[in-house]
């Protein structure tokens, strides 16, 4: 007869002990430990049994496997197609993490709804709430499809049951913390169930050829909930960003085996459901004041599509003996950086003062080619000397204070044109190579001196 056994689980990072500890020695985490009850001498689940020898795989020499481009299902939305890499990829997990109340489940099914259109069967499997409540929800949505199934279940047998019968091409688990298998002891949402339930459906996914999307809850440091393994497990992470109280949200890729990580999505929440915003760069650039010192509008690139982010900075005499540096969407450490070239090749003095930087409208800019309109930007308040309202600033700033090139400076230029930019700074090594949109001047520095010298 089997017998139980206690043991104890951090709920950060799975590391398992014998006895209850506050902190957990994997993670360092305070008060994560959870008992959970393991039976000893049960047969696992998902041990190896040696089974026909033709069933098995063999190792294959790279040389003689055929490959193709996987094939795609596109949605309506093309900020998910492109944040997807192209579309939806039969077979793939594809994990996507929020805040609670952000808008992960209209975003899925309003998601659902248009797959459906394509006359392939969608199963949304809910587990918190009811079909009724799901229904109300969707009748807002102005969502309805006859290949559009809602299932409320948290049993992971039941669910894979209802998969085998129905047959769908597309499934929807809405939340993975929610869902439970019945093998395992522990409470839903535990890191023992995640990890089973997470594989479960990973194994039905490639065995089965359907594409499964998954909602997983976060933590409050932002972090998808559940552990580490879940992110590793999954072929797609994608977060879900933005305040509550704004209207505007941005899906980000973490990770993507069918695609690339830069590219980013943006939504804005109405009452009709989530619209796309097609030109991302008139809404961060809608609210700049004009006139105010501190404030530069830089083309950055996110994946393959570039949009103009305007960075303020605000410099002020600090009261205390260590200045203070903060930035919003912007690496502290680039910030203190460039704070040290100017201070150094230009004559800036600013030791003696506090700095605060931010990306507006919540984007987060993490590429070189920002370094210049960061440097004007911090230039410009110190000085309390407003640049031009049509100005922009491309280029990567070195130690020693020189403008180095940045790369696609033809499709940053040409979105700057787009939106009414008449003067744009970029690196001299830039120059040259590529065609001038008409209206536009553009200016070649080689150091940070020689575009301040330009700009006031």
């Amino acid at each position: 007869m089997a017998k139980k056994k206690t043991k104890y689980i951090c709920q950060s990072c799975g590391y398992e002990s014998a006895k209850w500890m506050g902190r957990c020695p994997g993670c360092g985490e305070w008060n994560q430990m959870v008992e959970e009850v393991d039976i000893v001498g049960k047969q696992p689940r998902h041990s190896f049994q040696h089974t026909d020898p033709s069933h098995q795989s063999k190792a294959t020499a790279i040389t003689s496997i055929e490959t193709k481009r996987e094939p795609r299902v596109t949605t309506e939305m093309k900020e998910l197609n492109r944040v997807l890499g192209g579309g939806v990829v039969a077979g793939s997990l594809v994990l996507i993490g929020g805040d609670p109340g952000i808008g992960k489940s209209t975003l899925l099914l309003q998601v659902s709804a248009q797959l459906a259109k394509t006359e392939q069967k969608v199963l949304y499997i809910s587990g918190e709430e009811s079909i009724r409540q799901t229904k109300l929800r969707a009748d807002r949505l102005h969502v309805s499809s006859p290949e559009l199934y809602i299932y409320a279940e948290t049993n992971l047998e039941a669910i894979h049951l209802t998969i085998d019968e129905i047959s769908p091409q597309f499934v929807v688990i809405d939340s993975i913390q929610t869902v439970y298998h019945p093998e395992v002891t522990s409470a839903p949402g535990s890191v023992s169930q995640v990890r089973e339930c997470t594989s479960e459906l990973m194994r039905i996914a490639k065995t089965k050829g359907i594409a499964i999307f998954i909602v997983g809850h976060v933590t409050k440091e932002g972090a998808i909930a559940g552990p580490r393994l879940l992110e590793h497990m999954v072929d797609t992470v994608l977060y879900f960003e933005g305040e509550r109280h704004h209207t505007y949200r941005i899906l980000r890729a973490v990770k993507n085996r069918f695609g690339s990580t830069n590219e980013m999505g943006i939504f804005e929440m109405k009452e009709s459901g989530l619209t796309e915003v097609e030109n991302p760069s008139e809404i961060f650039l809608e609210e700049r004041s004009k006139g105010a010192s501190g404030s530069t509008v830089v083309a950055s690139m996110e994946g393959t599509r570039p949009v103009l982010v305007e960075i303020q900075a605000l410099i002020s005499p600090t009261s205390f003996g260590n200045p203070r540096r903060m930035a919003t969407g912007i690496d502290h450490n680039r910030v203190s950086l460039l704070m040290a070239v100017l201070e150094k090749r230009v004559g800036l003095l600013l030791q003696n003062q506090d700095a605060y930087l931010k990306a507006a409208g919540g984007v987060k800019l993490d590429e070189p080619a920002i370094d210049l309109a960061v440097a004007i930007s911090i230039a410009s308040s110190f000085r309390d000397q407003p640049t031009k309202a049509t100005d922009c600033m491309i280029g990567e700033v070195g130690l020693t204070g020189e403008v180095r090139r940045v790369s696609r400076i033809e499709q940053r230029v040409q979105e700057a044109a787009k939106l009414g930019f008449e003067r744009i700074i970029i690196p001299e090594n830039n120059l040259g190579g590529w065609t001038i949109p008409s209206g536009v001047e553009v200016i070649g520095v080689k150091t940070v001196g020689e575009a301040l010298q330009r700009i006031f």
